[in-house]
C-alpha cells in the first residue's frame, strides 16, 4: 500500500513528499532515557518542542508514517510526564543508565519473542524520515541487521563505520581511530534495525567491560559477526540525523525545521511577504492562495482555509479560520475558538473559545469569550464581553446580523437576538429580544458655558 502526504497540512512532509512501502511486521524502540543535563532543564530532554511538538513526537510520527505501529519508549525513572506524553505506546523504565545496550534491553520482556525486524531509535534524533526507516529496514532484511550512517561534512567527533562493499566491519570511536580511519567520513547516526529472533541473545552477549562500564549498543555488531551475520547500512542526510543534547541545539533544530516548513507552505500556494518572521507548528494546514504578513506565529492545531489574509504581529493557536477572511493586524486567536467565511478579526481583537460565523465582524480592540457570533453581525470598536464571573465562564450568543455598538460590555450569560442593536457605550446584564435595542448608560446632561465658568474659576485659585 502506498503512503502519501497531503500537500495542505505540515506535519509528516516536512522535509519531502514520501512515497514509501508501508513496513510490515515491525516494531520500534525509542531510547528517550536521558536526562539531558546540558539542557539546565528538570523537563524531560525529548519533552522539549520543535515547531510545537515534543521532539520525541516528531520520532513517532515517522514511525507510524512508515508503518511501524508497535513502539515502545525507553524511559527513566520519575519519567510520568513522558510516559503520559507518549500514550498511547508503551514505556519501560530504564532503572539505570549503564549504556545503550542496557536501554534496549529493558524492552526485552515485552519484545523477546518479536519474530519481525526492531527498529531502534533514538527520541532526542527527532528529524527522521519514514523514507529512511524504509531504506534501513530494506537493508536489515538482506542480512539481519543494518546501522544508520551519514556522510559527515566534518567528521571530527563523531564515530567512524568503516565498511568493505555494503558491510560495516566496525564502528570507530574518534579517539580510538587510526590516522586513516579519521579520514573517513561516513559516520554513526546510531538508528538500527535489527531481526527481533536474534537482538536480544545479542544483547545479552554485552560486556560492561570498558572505561565506562556501561553495555555499549554498537557493540552487537562484533556479536553478530561472530556469528556470521553482516551489518548492512543505509544512508542519511546529515541534518536529518542531527541530535539534541542543548538547548543552543533546539534554537538550531527548530530554525532547520521552521525553513522546511515554510518553503513547503509556500510550495502549496501560501504567500509569505517575510518568511523568516512566520512561525509554524508541524500540524498547521493552509488552503490556497493564504498571505501572511511579517511576524505571524502560528501554534498547534490551526486550519487555514483558503484565500484568507493573516495580518502582522497575530498570534493563533487551536483555532480554524474559513475562506476568505481576514484576521488581524495584532490579532490573537485562542484555542477552540472558528472563524467563518468572509469574516473579520481586525486589530487587537482577542478571540477565545468562540466562533465568529460566516460573514460577522469585529475590527477593532474588543475582546470575545466564550461566545456565538451570528451571521453578519457587527462587534463594535472597545467591546468586553465580561465571560468570567470570578468562578464560571458564562456564554453569550449575538444573533444574526445583531449590532453591539462601541464600548459596550455584555456581562454573560446573555444572548442577544436576531437584528438586535445595543447601543453604543452600554452595560447589558439582560437578554435582548429579536430586534429590539438596549441602551443602557446614564442620561447625557449638557450645561450650555458651564465649561468656560470651569475654566475661570480654576484660574482664580492658581
Amino acid at each position: 500500500m502506498k503512503h502519501g502526504v497531503s500537500g495542505k497540512t505540515l506535519g509528516g512532509g516536512v522535509f519531502c513528499h514520501y512515497n514509501i512501502q508501508m513496513i510490515q511486521n515491525s516494531a520500534s524502540i525509542i531510547l528517550a532515557a536521558g536526562k539531558g543535563t546540558r539542557m539546565k532543564s528538570s523537563l524531560p530532554k525529548v519533552l522539549h518542542q520543535i515547531a510545537g511538538q515534543p521532539m520525541i513526537h516528531h520520532v513517532t510520527t515517522a514511525c507510524q508514517d512508515a508503518g511501524i505501529a508497535d513502539m515502545h519508549i525507553i524511559i527513566g525513572p520519575d519519567m510520568d510526564s513522558l510516559a503520559s506524553a507518549v500514550t498511547p505506546h508503551k514505556t519501560h523504565t530504564q532503572k539505570e543508565q549503564l549504556g545503550t545496550g542496557d536501554a534496549v534491553k529493558a524492552a526485552k520482556d515485552a519484545l523477546h519473542n518479536f519474530e519481525g525486524y526492531i527498529f531502534i531509535l533514538y527520541g532526542d534524533v527527532p528529524f527522521i524520515h519514514p523514507e529512511t526507516l524504509e531504506n534501513l529496514y530494506n537493508a536489515a532484511t538482506k542480512t539481519g541487521m543494518a546501522i544508520l550512517g551519514f556522510e559527515a561534512a566534518n567528521p571530527h567527533g563523531y564515530g567512524r563505520l568503516i565498511t568493505s562493499g555494503t558491510t560495516v566491519t566496525e564502528i570507530v570511536e574518534e579517539k580510538d581511530c587510526t590516522d586513516a580511519q579519521r579520514l573517513v567520513t561516513l559516520c554513526n547516526a546510531g538508528g538500527y534495525c535489527v531481526d527481533g529472533r536474534r537482538l536480544f541473545a545479542w544483547l545479552d552477549q554485552l560486556s560492561d567491560d570498558n572505561a565506562q562500564k556501561e553495555y555499549y549498543l554498537t557493540d552487537i555488531v562484533s556479536i553478530a559477526a561472530k556469528e556470521g551475520v553482516k551489518c548492512a547500512y543505509a544512508i542519511a542526510e546529515e541534518a536529518e540525523v542531527m541530535g539534541i543534547n542543548s538547548r543552543a541545539q533546539l534554537a538550531i533544530a527548530e530554525k532547520t525545521l521552521q525553513s522546511k516548513l515554510r518553503t513547503q507552505a509556500m510550495a502549496n500556494g501560501v504567500t509569505m511577504i517575510d518568511p523568516d518572521t512566520v512561525y509554524l507548528s508541524t500540524d498547521t494546514a493552509f488552503g490556497q492562495d493564504v498571505i501572511i504578513e511579517p511576524n505571524v506565529f502560528f501554534g498547534t492545531g490551526v486550519r487555514i482555509g483558503s484565500n484568507t489574509h493573516i495580518h502582522a504581529f497575530s498570534h493563533i493557536e487551536g483555532a480554524e479560520i474559513g475562506d476568505h477572511s481576514s484576521v488581524g493586524p495584532f490579532a490573537r486567536i485562542r484555542p477552540q475558538s472558528k472563524i467563518g467565511n468572509h469574516a473579520t478579526v481586525g486589530n487587537f481583537i482577542e478571540v477565545n473559545r468562540s466562533e465568529f460565523k460566516d460573514g460577522s465582524k469585529s475590527k477593532h480592540l474588543s475582546y470575545i469569550g466564550d461566545a456565538v457570533i451570528g451571521e453578519k453581525a457587527n462587534i463594535g470598536a472597545g467591546t468586553v464581553i465580561a465571560n468570567y464571573d470570578g468562578f464560571n465562564k458564562n456564554d453569550t450568543t449575538v444573533g444574526v446580523g445583531a449590532f453591539i455598538g462601541s464600548n459596550s460590555t455584555l456581562i454573560a450569560p446573555l444572548t442577544i437576538g436576531d437584528g438586535a442593536i445595543i447601543a453604543g457605550g452600554s452595560v447589558i446584564t439582560q437578554n435582548v429580544a429579536t430586534d429590539a435595542m438596549a441602551i443602557a448608560r446614564p442620561d447625557t446632561t449638557i450645561k450650555p458655558g458651564a465649561a468656560a465658568e470651569y475654566r475661570q474659576k480654576k484660574g482664580k485659585k492658581k
